[in-house]
């Protein structure tokens, strides 16, 4: 290249790769999430054998299931998007149940509960979880988990 010249070097393309699908909020819907996200990794080259398959399908089960029990309203669907960055799978879970938001960051719950700790989980497994309002209602929980490398 000359001092003159008008060429630029471009940084290299970054390939972002997205996968979003409506789920019916019933416990059948939410496992069916489960599967087709861990599927749709593979098809990325994320092999189910992986910590981050794994990972993922732990965090995605626990979503999908706070969604359907704590966000479901009668015939409205649940969203599961899944976003995968050169450093970060992004899993984000959307309900329509705007009133009904979690503690941030998740509590420990009673000793004796038999429930209250999926979110010690997806906030132990991810590097952080957030919780954000969705328009016109509900609210989208998302939770990023590191690729490997």
């Amino acid at each position: 290249m000359t001092p003159h010249s008008t060429e630029r070097t471009l940084p290299a393309p970054v390939t972002v790769r997205v996968f979003s699908e409506r789920f019916r909020s019933t416990r059948r819907g939410a496992r069916l999430a489960r599967c087709l996200a861990v599927h749709q990794l593979q098809a990325w080259g994320i092999r189910s054998d992986t910590v981050l398959s794994h990972d993922a399908a732990l965090v995605i089960a626990e979503l999908t299931a706070n969604a359907v029990t704590h966000g479901r309203l009668p015939g409205r669907d649940f969203a599961l998007t899944l976003t995968l960055a050169p450093d970060t799978l992004r899993i984000e879970v959307s309900d329509t149940r705007s009133e009904r938001l979690p503690p941030t960051p998740a509590t420990e719950p009673p000793p004796l509960s038999e429930s209250g700790r999926g979110l010690l989980l997806v906030q132990s497994l991810a590097t952080h979880w957030e919780v954000h309002p969705r328009t016109p209602v509900g609210k989208t929980i998302s939770a990023h988990l590191p690729i490997p490398r």
